[in-house]
């Protein structure tokens, strides 16, 4: 990590932070940020995102921000789903630079937690909370960054325009609030590049920086319920024409199928540098799998290593929930089973909804959709992007190389990408081999990370918008 001179922000030192170090005039600023977002529960259940856009709102103002300048969202019939959409005019010759940070989260239980999950805990060089992590980390950080660049009057090129919003994590959910922004309020977000969860880096187990990622593209999220039915009967007499036998079996051939390998532009590169830091048969079999053909036992040993590779280079589809019969003595009149599926970008839903009937053969099986999938494209990795990315990363942390990333999971990213707004996940904090805990028990970041982080996504925006 380097440990170099200060760098000035808005007049202040932005060092960073080791474990006990008094803070700068901004970290401070940024931990005050952090930890009313954090405490300010934004849950499905009993929190309220709207609560805290008003609060990120009132910081604002007290900044300087006019109330030109500051737009809380709340859609009809959702009092506590409010979005908050800050905008710092530039001199408009470059389209702007959307800053764009969920700030609902996951429910968590009291009693599972070892801390509270909705206070903010410092401990050992981490931070403890729900949301600690993902997202409100960067949703404060760009809260914060967006008074330093009022404060500082910079010279900008392009609007900054930042938006925080609520039900990212609800799925299924009638209300999403980028796709709420996008659809009926598109003018106040309209940008030419985003920035958003999703990136991030990562941390070797003595905390020394391994890769920094940015993601480009994601996964098409999308549902579908398979069905049996049948008259059924008294299971005194039963016959082979069973509901749970016609969904089991297909089920079980849909276990044995591999959708097709594919690599994309972002993929590929992201072979093609993380083979060059990994060693011995893991790098070997990176670069195996790049060939053409690819080699399949190379991905195999990679599928046993994580099976996120497998999930990198091709669209999974996977049961997730059964639900079947009505009664102990009765044959079942109905069988049905969930299956998720997240879709490589560029492959059609109705192609792999017509796979899946083809795989699990049997036509008294009917397939439907759950919901309905966003299809994003994968945005461009642009040189004027990637340079600001890797040149920002490499004076922070030298020598530690940018990878590009494909989320295999998803974000509020495809709605962006999908309206022609090119969002990247990228972030500058890094966590260590155990991850950060987002969505489970005891959900952290470290202290460092989150100012190094900061600093990182400062420096980054005020690059894009004034050059």
């Amino acid at each position: 990590m380097k440990k170099a001179a200060a760098v000035v922000v808005a007049g202040w030192a932005m060092a960073g932070a080791a474990h006990g170090a008094e803070l700068t005039p901004v970290q401070k600023q940024m931990r005050a940020i952090y930890q009313e977002l954090v405490e300010t529960n934004t849950t499905n259940s009993v929190g309220s995102c709207t609560v805290a856009a008003q609060k990120m709102a009132k910081r604002l103002k007290a900044g300087g921000f006019k109330d030109s300048e500051l737009q809380i969202i709340v859609p009809p019939g959702g009092p506590a789903k409010g979005n908050l959409v800050a905008r710092l005019k530039g001199n408009g010759s470059k389209k702007p630079l959307l800053l764009l940070a969920h700030i609902d989260a996951v429910e968590a239980k009291r009693e599972d937690w070892e801390r509270d999950p909705f206070k903010l805990v410092e401990e050992n060089g981490m931070f403890y909370a729900r949301g600690s992590s993902d997202d409100k980390a960067m949703a404060a950080s760009f809260v914060n960054n967006m008074l330093l660049y009022k404060k500082e009057k910079l010279p900008l090129k392009r609007d900054i325009i930042m938006a925080l919003t609520c039900d990212e994590e609800l799925v299924p959910s009638d209300f999403d609030g980028a796709e709420y922004l996008v659809k009926h309020h598109r003018p106040l977000i309209d940008a030419e590049i985003a920035l958003n969860e999703g990136g991030g880096g990562l941390l070797d187990k003595d905390g020394k920086p391994v890769r920094h990622g940015i993601q480009a593209g994601e996964k098409i999220y999308q549902s579908f319920q398979l069905e049996v039915t049948n008259p059924g009967g008294h299971s005194s007499a039963p016959y082979k024409d069973n509901a749970i036998y016609h969904l089991a079996e297909g089920l079980a051939r849909l276990g044995q199928f591999s959708f097709p390998f594919k690599l994309s532009p972002v993929t590929r590169a992201y072979y093609e540098r993380m083979a060059q830091i990994e060693k011995g048969q893991v790098a070997a079999d990176m670069k195996a799998i790049l060939q053409d053909p690819p080699d399949p036992a190379a991905l195999d040993r990679l599928y046993a290593v994580s099976p996120v590779h497998n999930s990198t280079v091709r669209t999974t589809c996977v049961a997730t929930k059964v639900d079947a019969g009505h009664a102990d003595n009765a044959l079942p009149q109905r069988a049905r089973a969930t299956v998720n599926c997240r879709i490589l970008p560029g492959e059609p839903i109705a192609e792999v909804q017509a796979t899946l009937q083809r795989v699990v053969a049997d036509d008294k099986i009917r397939i439907t959709r759950i919901g309905d999938g966003v299809d994003g494209p994968m945005p461009p990795m642009t040189p004027t992007l990637m340079k600001a990315v890797e040149e920002i990363s490499n004076d922070m942390w030298p020598g530690v190389p940018v990878i590009p990333t494909m989320s295999t999971g998803g974000t509020d990213g495809r709605f962006l990408n999908n309206a022609g707004i090119w969002t990247y996940g990228i972030s500058g904090m890094f966590h260590g081999p155990e991850g950060s805990g987002a969505h489970g028990l005891n959900e952290h970041i470290r202290v460092k990370s989150l100012y190094d982080g900061q600093e990182y996504l400062y420096r980054l925006g005020k690059r894009l918008a004034t050059d």
